[in-house]
């Protein structure tokens, strides 16, 4: 009989809109000890080049930027924050059986709240700003698109805190930015395709965030009953930013129960050897 020695498992990071792969530093190198950790940039973010195909950019396209990465691995743990939730769970339906498990902060999938028939649906704010920033884009400039992208999210006055060097390196990614919001609400995605996913999942959502992500939390918690839904209640739609330390912490607890869970599988594969 010979032993097999398992191999650390793989977790494979997606930051938010205007962010990038080195959002999550603080959390991989957390995780580095007992995980190999991947940090993939989307399309104009980082180090990735911007979205050169014949067709508007999709969730899947983005999507597909990780999948190397799932099938080097033979799968891993995919975190999601923001338009990285979203993306996340997209993958999940694309490529269920090399994703092991979820975590979401928020993800932005709009298009569900958007197809609601309610008076007044939460979304309606989320297609003004988009709008209103590619007009901005076009007339005022990147500066100007990232200071309404900003202040919607984070709140009045939050662009005009952040230090002039993290302004220079954010408004650039407008333009793509932009092209998140596209795909976003043209996704067909729906809830019935996340309620067939059977991997473990984890929604996080903050306390004091937009009404819109607030609608989508509770959407999740109604399409994935049985899974862990949390709020970190100081926190709003950056929380995997502003409130790092309590949600890494999350993260490794969720973590660690499916390390314990995949336990007896590799028992009996060496069993078996």
């Amino acid at each position: 009989m010979r032993n097999i020695q398992p191999q650390q498992p793989t977790v494979v990071l997606l930051h938010s809109s205007a962010s990038a792969a080195r959002q999550w530093d603080r959390l991989a190198e957390t995780l580095r000890p007992r995980f190999q950790v991947r940090a993939i940039d989307f399309h104009g973010h980082g180090e990735q080049s911007t979205w050169r195909g014949n067709a508007p950019m999709a969730l899947a396209d983005e999507a597909a930027l990780a999948i190397p990465a799932l099938e080097e691995a033979g799968g891993a743990h995919v975190i999601g924050h923001s338009y990285g939730g979203a993306v996340a769970l997209k993958l999940a339906t694309m490529r269920p059986r090399l994703v092991h498990s979820l975590v979401v902060y928020e993800p932005v999938l709009f298009r569900l709240v958007l197809d609601e028939t309610v008076h007044q649906s939460p979304a309606q704010g989320i297609s003004a700003v988009a709008g209103l920033m590619r007009r901005v884009l076009a007339t005022d400039g990147a500066s100007a698109a990232a200071q309404l992208f900003i202040n919607f999210w984070s709140g009045a006055g939050a662009w005009e805190s952040l230090p002039p060097g993290k302004q220079a390196s954010i408004a650039p990614r407008m333009h793509a930015v932009v092209q998140h919001f596209d795909a976003l609400l043209n996704e067909p995605l729906q809830l019935s395709e996340l309620a067939r996913l059977r991997m473990p999942v984890m929604s996080v959502s903050g306390a004091r965030t937009p009404d819109v992500t607030r609608r989508i939390a509770a959407l999740l918690r109604t399409a994935l009953p049985t899974d862990a839904h949390e709020v970190i209640e100081a926190a709003g739609h950056m929380g995997p930013i502003t409130h790092s330390a309590e949600f890494n912490q999350r993260v490794v607890r969720f973590l660690d129960m499916q390390r314990e869970h995949s336990g007896p599988v590799l028992e009996a594969l060496s069993a078996a050897a």
